[in-house]
Formats: C-alpha cells, sequence, structure tokens
C-alpha cells in the first residue's frame, strides 16, 4: 500500500478514535490504549501484501456465528467457489455440520467482552464498545491478508467503523449486509427519542456510506438506504439452501424418537403400546421391516423459532392456543396440537413460566434448543409454521418464514393477522382442507433456492472486484 495512503489513514483513524473518546469524556481513560494500537497499525501498514489475497473473504459477525444462518451461507457460497473464507464471530452456538467440515472455512473466534461493571450505566456501555473495538480493531489487523471483508449489520456499533478502518490499512473491499437497522432495534427498548437511540442512528448513517458495496435482504430496504442514506445496495433475498425441505418419513421418525427421550409431547399415549412396533406421538416403525407409517389420530405439529427478544411477542400465540381449546370442544375434526417453540433468548424464561401457566387439556407446548442439523429436519416434519416476527424497521423479512417455505410448510404470521385461523386444521390430516391446499401451492411453486440467488446477485460483485 502506499505510504500517502497509510498516512491519510493513520490520520482518519486518530481522528475517529480521539474524536468518539473525547465526545464521550474518556479520552484521558483510554488515550493510552488508543496510542499504541494506532502504533501497532501503523507498522501493520507496511508488511508485505499477499497476491493471493483476492482469493480470502473475512465473513464477521459481531455476534453468535450458530445464530447468523444467512453468514453461514455466504461462508459456505464462497467456499464452493473456490475462496478461502475466515469467519470471525461470537461462539456461542455450534455453527452448522457443513461449516465445520468445509476445508476452506476457518473460524477465528472473538470474546463477547462486557466492559467495565462498575460506574454510571452510560461509562459501562461506552468501555464495552470501546473493547469490542480493539478486539476487533486486533484481529481484522492480525489475519492473512483479504480480498473482501463482509460485515453483518445489526449489530455495526463498534463494528462499522472499526471494519472500515481495518479494510482502509489492509487495502480490502468492504461489503456490509443489511439485515436491518440497529438503531431502530435499540428503539424497541428506549424509544425513538433516546439520546443513545439517536447517537446510533448517527453513527450508522455516517459510517455505511463508508462501505465500499452493500447487500440488504428487501427491495425496499434497498431503496430507503439509497433515499435516505444514499447507500447504493444490491438486493440479495433470503432464499432457503437445499437442506430445507420436506423430510421422509423415516427421518421424521428418527427425530421424533430422540426428541421423544428429551421431550413428553413426542412420546406416544402411555396406554398404547403395540408388538413390534416403535412408536411416537406422531409415527410408528414396524421393527421387523423397517416400514414407517403416520399414527392414526396423531396430533399436528406446529413450530415457532424465536431469539425470545422484545420483536416478537408469544403471549399472541398463547392466546390463540387458548381460543383453539374452546373450538377443539365444539368442533370434532379438529386435531391435539403439540407446539414446538425453538431458540434461545433474553425472554424464555419468562415465556416458559408463562406457558407453565396454562392448563391446557388439547395442547401441549415445549421450548426445545435444536442443533443445526436438526431444525430443517424439524420444520420438514411440520404441519404449520407461526412467525411472530414484527419488523423493527419495517423493511427487513424473517428468514424464518424462507426456511419454513423451503419446507413447503404452509406459515400463519403475525402480520397477516391469522393467528386465529387455528382451524385450518380442519379435515386434518387430509390433503383437501385449506391446510393441504396451501401445501399443494408450496410443492408446485418450484422457489428459487440460496444458491441460484447467491450466484446470481453476489458472485457477479466479488469477480469484478477480483478481475
Amino acid at each position: 500500500m502506499a505510504d500517502a495512503n497509510a498516512a491519510v489513514a493513520l490520520v482518519t483513524a486518530s481522528l475517529v478514535i480521539l474524536g468518539l473518546l473525547s465526545g464521550l469524556s474518556l479520552t484521558w481513560a483510554f488515550l493510552p490504549v488508543a496510542v499504541v494500537f494506532l502504533v501497532f497499525l501503523l507498522v501493520s501498514v507496511f508488511k508485505g501484501r499477499d497476491e493471493l489475497a483476492h482469493l480470502n473473504v473475512c465473513v464477521l459477525v459481531l455476534g453468535d456465528i450458530g445464530r447468523s444462518p444467512r453468514m453461514q451461507y455466504h461462508a459456505l457460497s464462497l467456499a464452493r467457489h473456490g475462496y478461502n473464507v475466515t469467519i470471525i464471530g461470537f461462539l456461542g452456538t455450534k455453527p452448522h455440520q457443513d461449516i465445520l467440515e468445509d476445508d476452506r472455512i476457518d473460524i477465528i473466534p472473538i470474546s463477547e467482552l462486557k466492559g467495565f461493571t462498575v460506574g454510571p450505566k452510560i461509562f459501562r456501555y461506552v468501555s464495552k464498545v470501546m473493547l469490542q473495538s480493539f478486539q476487533l480493531l486486533y484481529v481484522l489487523m492480525k489475519i492473512e491478508d483479504q480480498g473482501y471483508v463482509l460485515l453483518q449489520n445489526p449489530p455495526g456499533l463498534p463494528a462499522i467503523v472499526v471494519t472500515w478502518l481495518a479494510s482502509r490499512f489492509r487495502g480490502n473491499q468492504f461489503i456490509i449486509d443489511w439485515h436491518n437497522y440497529g438503531y431502530t432495534i435499540m428503539a424497541l427498548s428506549h424509544g425513538n427519542d433516546h439520546l443513545i437511540v439517536k447517537m446510533a442512528k448517527w453513527y450508522e448513517r455516517l459510517f455505511g456510506c463508508f462501505s465500499d458495496q452493500n447487500l440488504c435482504v428487501t427491495n425496499a430496504m434497498r431503496e430507503d438506504l439509497g433515499k435516505n442514506w444514499n447507500i447504493r445496495a444490491t438486493t440479495l433475498y433470503d432464499k432457503p439452501p437445499s437442506i430445507f425441505r420436506e423430510t421422509p418419513l423415516k427421518l421424521q421418525h428418527e427425530l421424533f424418537v430422540r426428541m421423544g427421550s428429551a421431550y413428553l409431547p413426542f412420546r406416544p399415549n402411555s396406554a398404547l403400546t403395540k408388538e413390534f412396533m416403535e412408536v411416537t406421538a406422531f409415527t410408528e416403525r414396524n421393527t421387523q421391516t423397517g416400514a414407517v407409517t403416520h399414527s392414526t389420530g396423531r396430533p399436528a405439529l406446529v413450530v415457532s423459532s424465536t431469539s425470545w427478544t422484545e420483536d416478537e411477542d408469544f403471549s399472541i400465540l398463547l392466546q390463540a392456543l387458548e381460543e383453539y381449546e374452546k373450538f377443539f370442544e365444539a368442533e370434532s375434526r379438529l386435531p391435539s396440537l403439540v407446539c414446538v417453540i425453538t431458540g434461545k433468548g433474553p425472554q424464555k424464561e419468562f415465556y416458559k413460566k408463562l406457558i407453565d401457566s396454562k392448563e391446557f387439556q388439547h395442547v401441549k407446548i415445549c421450548t426445545p434448543w435444536l442443533e443445526a442439523e436438526d431444525y430443517p429436519v424439524l420444520l420438514g416434519s411440520a404441519d404449520l409454521g407461526v412467525c411472530l416476527h414484527k419488523s423493527s424497521s419495517g423493511l427487513d423479512l424473517p428468514m424464518k418464514v424462507v426456511d419454513m417455505f423451503g419446507c413447503c410448510l404452509p406459515v400463519c404470521a403475525i402480520h397477516f393477522e391469522c393467528l386465529h385461523e387455528l382451524l385450518l386444521f380442519s379435515d386434518f390430516p387430509g390433503d383437501q382442507g385449506k391446510l393441504g391446499i396451501f401445501r399443494k401451492n408450496l410443492r408446485e411453486s418450484r422457489q428459487q433456492r440460496w444458491d441460484e440467488n447467491w450466484d446470481q446477485n453476489v458472485l457477479p460483485l466479488i469477480k469484478e472486484h477480483c478481475d
């Protein structure tokens, strides 16, 4: 990299870091650390550039890699086209097995730093941001040369500015993949008028313009980025990868047997025993022939996944299930329900207590955490999906619905105000009711899959830079 570019980058880094610190009245507390980092960066600028750097791509998530499916799909697509991929992020949840087994993909874990635990709340928050900044900058400067750094946003604080600085030093291209706006998510907790939300919006809008390329999840977000923030982006819709498909009955049975060892709703009625049969609540396998069939009078399987955060109000689903109990008493054609709500998150324990307080007679609920390999199998085995996601910005779409459609699974979503229509289960499990018709339409839609979509929209951007 030219000395002039290095000098400009160093001055810019100094102004950004010291400006942020002084604006927060923390300059003197962090100045020694900032100086050390600036010296380190200056030394890093002048090391040799790898001629094959264009074959390396860094995928960056300032969050749990295992709970960032879109970024994992990016990594797999890049590796499929011969790129060496370095994924940086938290290792809270096991990534998909395909990620772990791919020789072209390496994972560099970073710590989820908490900052200071004493002092005013704003001081603790700022200390957390600064420590994350230094950690992330150190990692980005130490990894081998990259052609691209692909960053997930949100969360973008402090990842956007740090990644931009590192990209200017290292001479690589910087892409932001806009899933949503971080400040709108913060507004769910603090309100739109809170100082920290306003600062987050200013930060996201200012530094978001510094990226070399941008991806986003909907055309609505692309138009909003262009109109309000002067950011040009390419729409890459979330599409289901090939692992999301209808699950063969044999694999369904194997999953239900495993689930039954830990969760009562998957076990058969205790009074039900059949000779030479391995039985679950939904399926039964002849141990002599190996043939698997659906159990007679089986319950309907309803699946929803969540991060148990404020943008998903599961009390709505619980109210709908209470209404279903009333319908069940009056409608003999309705099946009993098993409702599986998967995921991890801050509000899970609150809702588990709420669920335990319900006295359902014809509805059973369990809240498991599934491995990445089991989740597609469960979706492909279900009868109905439920999505309670409310977009904080109104511009993104929940990927969980896309995955459900990939499994030809009809979805009941809150924006369609149809959760009360659990009478979809009339004539269950036949194919002539509403549910059967919806599934038939999904089967015939021949949806585009992730690989084809990615090859059309993202691969040309990468090749353009490499060429």
